[in-house]
């Protein structure tokens, strides 16, 4: 009712005006660093290398253009970014609609102004919204552009978010007739919590772009202090070569890899499929629309989906793999073991949203299910050894799909929304609203009974699980619903499993995994992560799911006691603190605390520190998962001394 009142209040009072003076007119690039996460999503560190992908995207598409063949990314000593490439060059002669300014300046300082919505500068490209480069202008301290046209080179520079403080300018030859673009940019401190690239991140999408741009090379440099590298990706397989390179930590079924490839002159369209299976339970299904990742899928993938089950099925059947009296094989039972790229290019793809991750275009589909049906088809009648595996690997799993079907049903049976009562060992919160509930994970039944005392009963449960969970990244459904410690999960969050899973029946909006902070505890966090992200993946893609990160050191100032994150963080607190004399504590394991120490460090919402976890770009999270949970002990030793020192931007 007080709400009520204040909004009647507010009405009614005649001193707040409402007229024609009191709306206000972004102009040129304002609206981006008035509204940031509307053009780049965050202004953290996915936003921060957003700024980058616009950059390469524009670059790529040059290539798909057929006019460029190489790509240089460079990260500078002073932390700014250069990103060059050999196509034709941005256009430098004044615009027709604008005679005063040349079209390279528009293109970096008008939203929506770029060669990609009409006329015949590109057939196909990835940015399609036009935004791009003028959005990282405008987000950036500075950004250099430079130009080899026409036998010249010519620069621009602007400051202070897209401010124009030299106009473009021939400032020599182009060298040896070189054609081209480089922009160099220093993303605004001002604008991002943190400026600082890494540079596996940057690694992986440059690497996932030369996949998919057959023969296309792309040079990445780090020159910063400490971190220099150098390394250099080209593909002659193209997506060929992709599969084989998420498969490299799993078990082939066979060493071929299947692809396919139709275009379409009248449409403009071309697909590009490759395929491999392995002795896996998951599939990798990962699809691309000039060159942007359809994370959520769309028109071509659910083409690809159909065919590929009849294709298989039409197989069996004219080989009697399959008998009359047999159903046939499902979908999901097919797919079991999978990596496939989907790769499609067409004039003008219809993304649902600005993030571009699903495609639209139904006659793709189309396109897509013709070209499977047809050409799966032929490989699998001119490579019977493999096509025969293939079906005998979905005949096991069809198998194995039933009994998990009867060890879920069960499970739903003994489910808390079937009246049969939550899991036993559940300190369950009293509140009701999932938006304000949070279910903590803890390591140990010593440190769940910290935590139960530690927590606010109304918003906060604690489930313990004894020991590691199993890795499911090893074992099919119908095992790993036998186990208890996977049960008690599924029960507590309440929303399913798998294909079943429901996001909009989880009782809890953030799921919080507390383990110690040793090799132990990361062993159980990433068995639990692994989980999330292979069993309930909304969940993961909608952000519920979270680590705690109990502080390392504590120490005394005056009375009040201070706890520090990590090294890191020691390091800063000494450096703000040159005469603090007090010893530091390092922090026992969790068990080990008592509930207030708990509290304050881990639990309380207003002093605690929470890394959310996120499935961004989903063909590396299913790499990852391969690599840690998987059976190549090579390749999980390689990633985990490659990115041992870059944990605070840990994306599973």
């Amino acid at each position: 009712m007080a709400l009520r009142k204040d909004i009647k209040a507010t009405r009614g009072d005649a001193r707040a005006s409402y007229d024609s003076g009191d709306i206000t007119v972004l102009e040129g690039l304002d609206p981006v660093r008035t509204r940031p996460g509307m053009y780049i999503g965050s202004t953290g560190p996915s936003g921060l290398h957003h700024l980058v992908w616009e950059v390469v995207d524009n670059a790529v598409d040059e290539a798909m253009a057929g006019y460029c063949t190489r790509i240089d990314v460079t990260v500078l000593a002073d932390g700014g970014c250069k990103v060059t490439d050999n196509g034709r060059g941005i256009p430098v002669a004044p615009h027709p609609r604008f005679p005063d300014r040349s079209a390279a300046e528009l293109v970096l300082t008008t939203l929506h102004a770029g060669g990609k919505f009409g006329g015949s500068g590109y057939k196909v490209s990835g940015g399609l919204h036009g935004v791009g480069v003028s959005v990282v202008n405008a987000l950036s301290a500075r950004l250099v552009l430079e130009i080899d046209r026409d036998g010249n080179h010519h620069t621009m520079e602007f400051v202070s978010g897209g401010k124009l403080s030299s106009p473009l300018a021939v400032t020599g030859p182009a060298p040896r007739g070189r054609t081209g673009t480089a922009v160099t940019f220093w993303p605004d401190p001002t604008v991002f919590d943190d400026v600082e690239l890494r540079a596996q991140t940057v690694l992986e999408r440059l690497q996932m772009m030369a996949f998919l741009n057959k023969g296309l090379e792309i040079r990445f440099t780090d020159q910063r202090a400490g971190r220099e590298s150098h390394e250099t990706f080209r593909y002659a397989g193209g997506i060929v070569d992709y599969v084989r390179h998420l498969n490299v930590t799993k078990e082939s079924l066979f060493k071929k890899v299947a692809s396919y490839e139709q275009h379409e002159d009248a449409s403009g369209q071309e697909v590009e499929i490759a395929l491999q299976w392995n002795t896996g339970y998951y599939e990798s299904i990962h699809s691309f629309a000039n060159g942007i990742a359809t994370t959520e899928g769309g028109m071509h993938e659910e083409g690809f989906r159909k065919a590929l089950t009849n294709a298989v099925n039409k197989y069996a059947r004219a080989r009697t793999l399959l008998k009359e009296k047999d159903d046939n094989l499902s979908g999901e039972d097919i797919r079991e073991g999978l990596t496939a790229i989907v790769a499609v290019r067409l004039r003008d793809p219809q993304f649902e949203g600005q993030t571009k991750s699903k495609l639209g275009n139904v006659p793709m589909r189309s396109l897509v299910e013709r070209a499977t049906n047809e050409k799966l088809g032929e490989w699998l009648e001119e490579n019977p050894r493999e096509a025969n595996q293939i079906v005998q690997k979905a005949i096991v799993a069809n198998r194995a799909r039933l009994a998990a079907r009867q060890a879920r049903d069960l499970t739903r049976r003994k489910s808390a929304l079937d009246g049969a009562g939550l899991p036993g060992k559940l300190v369950d919160c009293s509140g009701r609203d999932p938006r304000e509930s949070e279910l903590f994970i803890v390591e140990g039944n010593s440190a769940g009974g910290s935590a139960k005392e530690a927590r606010d009963p109304r918003a906060q449960a604690v489930l313990p699980i004894r020991g590691k969970i199993l890795n499911v990244e090893r074992a099919r459904i119908d095992k790993m619903l036998k186990n208890t410690e996977i049960q008690a999960l599924i029960a507590a969050i309440g929303a399913g499993l798998a294909e079943d899973f429901d996001l909009s029946k989880i009782r809890y909006h953030k799921i919080i995994i507390l383990a110690d902070a040793d090799v132990d505890g990361s062993h159980i966090r990433t068995l639990l992560l692994t989980f999330f992200y292979r069993q309930m993946r909304l969940l993961v893609e909608g952000g519920f799911v979270y680590v705690a990160q109990p502080p390392l050191y504590s120490t005394l100032v005056g009375k009040e006691k201070v706890y520090l994150k990590d090294d890191a963080a020691k390091t800063a607190f000494l450096e703000e603190h040159p005469n603090h004399k007090t010893e530091f504590q390092r922090l026992k394991g969790l068990g080990e605390m008592d509930f207030q120490e708990l509290r304050d460090t881990t639990m309380d919402r207003s002093k605690r520190s929470l890394l959310q976890i996120n499935a961004e770009q989903a063909t590396i999270a299913d790499e990852v998962c391969s690599i840690l949970m998987g059976e190549d002990v090579e390749s999980r030793r390689h990633f985990i001394q490659t990115n041992a020192k870059d944990v605070r931007f840990l994306d599973i």
